[in-house]
């Protein structure tokens, strides 16, 4: 019995080779191609998730996990083919634990659906990449997003893990405690990890309070400089940011095109604020105060629910946004970050506009940088030879600018294929070291395989 034969007879219906599932699993949102996975499993328990990998074990298969789909740099598509197993089955919340603070999911539950099933708990999950991403993806990609300079990471706020190694065995990583001396961290070595040492198949993770209140708000400068000075300035203040997110002029012109915003044309910072009313009050008075001194104008506040959710929702629509500056049949958007020390984040940012103005390209800047994350897109032709390669050729500079600040490649997308050839110069000699511990965890290196870890030259 062939290994697909063996995982026809295991998943029935759930086992499938139709080309319609495999397109489903191949596309991405960035600049990708689309790469075909030869079969997609559907698996609705660890047990499930543990027999294919013993399956696909025997017989060498490859096997690429698949979340909801949403990572920037293709960590989800199946570059040499073989399984794509999809957790979208895998979506329950098995408990809520509301005097630890804490909640046990698979690896298929969303965040809005974890939060909506949180609502009357007083408490949420305050990661917050924009997408709807599943929660396993998001804890195998290290995300973040706009809630980070307050909350963390989702290397933060995961406690403990279940995960099904390369050979299908099933382990269980840290606990409930909010703290371990006990051994090496394999939940963190885990997290991070793009599906290249394990599938994880459960999360525990750390939930937090509602905030009592909560205030939004944005407000302009006359040049990009001016904002990146007030942000370093809060948060040198110690003012606890929940979001402080930069869009830049031109990210300003897409929002107005795609969604008749009407903004002016200046970069903008989108604020918000929680805690206690009095807390926040201050908060906002102490921040005005601040940006009053850099220059800012046209203070709004976003006063209601659903005023702050349009704010938001503007936010994290950047992509089709950038997509209007520059739209046509074909066009694609090239989405790239990295992050710096909060010192630098001005001439990060200044390299990046430089860069791509030398090189006569559509970008727009968009960042969470509180933490001294932002992002680029950048519009090319992939039909255009000469278009990609000074896109490339941007991508390559700006990662070299933020090694040279004291920074990494990538504060938030991860590696996946785009970003392995900056490895070596991020990590040196550390990096011989991942390469011996991918083999230690999965010797025949079936999982997600082409992701993460360059190849030896």
């Amino acid at each position: 019995m062939t290994a697909f034969e063996a995982l026809d007879h295991l998943l029935g219906s759930r086992f499938t080779t139709t080309l319609a599932a495999r397109q489903q699993n191949a596309h991405n949102e960035a600049h990708y191609d689309e790469a075909l996975p030869d079969a997609v499993a559907f698996p609705e328990t660890t047990e499930e998730v543990a027999q294919i990998l013993r399956t696909c074990a025997e017989a060498g298969v490859p096997v690429t996990p698949f979340g909801t789909g949403t990572s920037l740099e293709g960590q989800h598509l199946a570059v040499n083919g073989g399984v794509s197993l999809d957790f979208s089955r895998m979506n329950r919340i098995l408990s809520v634990n509301d005097a630890d603070m804490n909640v046990v999911v698979q690896p298929g539950v969303t965040r809005k659906q974890l939060n909506e099933e949180l609502r009357a708990t007083g408490l949420f999950f305050p990661i917050d990449p924009g997408a709807d991403a599943s929660l396993g993806g998001m804890a195998a990609t290290r995300a973040s997003g706009t809630t980070a300079v307050r909350y963390g990471t989702m290397r933060e706020n995961v406690l403990a893990l279940e995960a099904v190694m390369a050979d299908g065995s099933v382990i269980r990583t840290g606990t409930a405690a909010k703290k371990s001396s006990a051994g090496y961290d394999l939940t963190h070595l885990l997290v991070g990890s793009e599906g290249t040492l394990g599938l994880i198949t459960e999360l525990t993770l750390k939930m937090h309070g509602q905030p009592e209140a909560v205030a939004a708000a944005t407000c302009r400068f006359e040049t990009v400089e001016d904002a990146v000075d007030c942000v370093i300035l809060t948060i040198q203040s110690g003012i606890p940011m929940a979001r402080i997110e930069l869009v830049d002029e031109m990210m300003v012109r897409g929002f107005n095109l795609h969604a008749g915003t009407g903004m002016p044309e200046k970069p903008h910072l989108f604020l918000e604020f929680h805690g206690a009313p009095q807390a926040v009050a201050e908060q906002v008075a102490t921040f005005r105060e601040l940006a009053a001194d850099a220059g800012a104008e046209g203070w709004q506040e976003a006063a209601t629910t659903e005023e702050r959710t349009a704010l938001w929702s503007l936010r994290h629509g950047a992509l089709p946004a950038i997509g209007a500056l520059d739209p046509g049949a074909g066009k694609r958007t090239y989405s790239t970050d990295v992050c710096v020390p909060i010192s630098r984040l001005a001439e990060a940012v200044a390299v990046a506009k430089e860069e791509a103005r030398a090189r006569g390209l559509i970008c727009t800047i968009v960042g969470h940088v509180g933490d001294g994350n932002f992002h680029c897109g950048v519009r090319f032709d992939p039909a255009d030879r000469a278009q990609l390669d000074a896109v490339l050729a941007f991508s390559g500079a700006l990662a070299e600018a933020a090694l040279r600040l004291g920074g990494t490649v990538t504060g938030e997308h991860g590696i996946g294929l785009g970003k392995q050839k900056y490895m070596d110069a991020e990590h040196g000699a550390a990096l011989d070291w991942m390469r011996r511990v991918k083999t230690a965890f999965d010797p025949q290196g079936i999982l997600n395989p082409g992701k993460l870890i360059p190849p030896e030259s």
